[in-house]
């Protein structure tokens, strides 16, 4: 670890050498590149030093153990204890900042719900799952939510909803409710009062830039459509729905939530690089072997990531062995506690990936 932390010190001082070179001042995109990877070092640098300041002064009154003078021991004993445990802290601190961040944590998202088994029992747990989020969404600071498409069942649930989620640090909050939400509940429909168990399953995937997935234009087919509007005076009048094939896959993604023909191109076609974005990302973890499960709400999909018992009100996160006995504030968008947990486990096993 110390050596690593010494690497990062002299890159900073590096840095701070280029910044002050009068060649490299008159060239404002670089000096703001160089500003920019500075300022991600300039706390991990701080650290290392206080952390080096205190291993000299435990070494300091280490010696002074050695003195003849009690009253100078016992000072030694006691101001040693402090820094030993102003180390550990340090030591902690540094161990978390040297954790790889996952450059996407920023993003915005695409969220894809889909009905799994259940039948119209796990369309409405879609919709509810809709609402969920929706109203997480609404509890963040300037986070935004905007339907791409939607595929409705005729009791008010859905077989599909996608929609996107805007705002600072999106996928570092909702990366972890991919996965598979199953519901133990009796349906309004049941009339015998027995319990059914139904599954919907969730897709969290970061917005992608073009520059990142490159879409062969030959390789897609795309076709404009009339929206489903909700009728009157509201019908669209043109086609500016969007339906798009994605030829080499065979994946269609449709987009019909905006009034622009343009606007629903732009949408579709940033489903569409999601979709691939993550397909490519799982065929890489594949190929090197790495454990996707490993990561903490990042497993494979089929896997049940959680479950919501209503007749005992309660919410299990069976990633963490989580529970929590207030199923209608979650069902309100109440889920940073699981979160938390979550992202604290997710911390826990990277950090031991941190060498000593």
């Amino acid at each position: 670890m110390l050596e690593r932390l010494g690497v990062l010190e002299e890159r900073y001082q590096e840095l701070t050498r280029l910044m002050a070179d009068p060649d490299i001042a008159q060239d404002y995109e670089k000096v703001t590149d160089l500003a920019i990877e500075r300022s991600e070092l300039e706390e991990t640098v701080t650290i290392y030093r206080e952390y080096r300041t205190v291993l000299e002064e435990i070494d300091g009154a280490e010696a002074m153990l050695e003195d003849n003078d009690p009253a100078l021991r016992e000072l030694a004993q006691d101001e040693l204890a402090t820094l030993v445990e102003r180390r550990e802290a340090l030591q902690n601190r540094l161990r978390l900042l040297l954790v790889p961040k996952d450059p996407r944590d920023e993003r915005d998202v695409i969220v894809e719900i889909r009905a799994g088994a259940g039948g119209d029992e796990a369309g409405l747990f879609a919709a509810e799952l809709f609402r969920l989020y929706t109203r997480y969404a609404e509890l963040q600071s300037g986070w935004k939510t905007h339907i791409i498409s939607e595929n409705r069942t005729g009791i008010g649930g859905y077989k599909e909803v996608i929609f996107a989620v805007e705002g600072k640090g999106a996928y570092s909050r909702l990366k972890y409710e991919s996965g598979v939400h199953r519901v133990q509940r009796v349906p309004a429909t049941e009339s015998s009062g027995r319990i059914h168990t139904s599954t919907v399953t969730v897709a969290v995937l970061p917005e992608v830039d073009e520059v990142e997935i490159n879409i062969n234009p030959n390789d897609i087919e795309m076709t404009n459509y009339g929206s489903s509007g909700p009728g009157g005076q509201h019908m669209q009048k043109n086609d500016t729905a969007v339906r798009i094939l994605y030829k080499p896959t065979g994946m269609v993604v449709t987009c019909e939530s905006e009034r622009s023909l343009t606007q629903n191109k732009l949408r579709a076609m940033s489903v569409l690089r999601a979709r691939l974005y993550e397909i490519e990302r799982l065929k890489q973890i594949s190929e090197l072997e790495q454990a996707r499960r490993s990561q903490v709400g990042m497993g494979d999909r089929s896997e049940k990531i959680r479950t919501y018992n209503f007749p005992q009100n309660r919410v299990t996160d069976h990633r963490i062995g989580m529970t929590s006995y207030n199923l209608a504030g979650v069902m309100a968008g109440d889920i940073d506690s699981f979160i938390e947990a979550l992202s604290l486990d997710d911390q826990t096993r990277r950090l031991a990936t941190v060498g000593e």
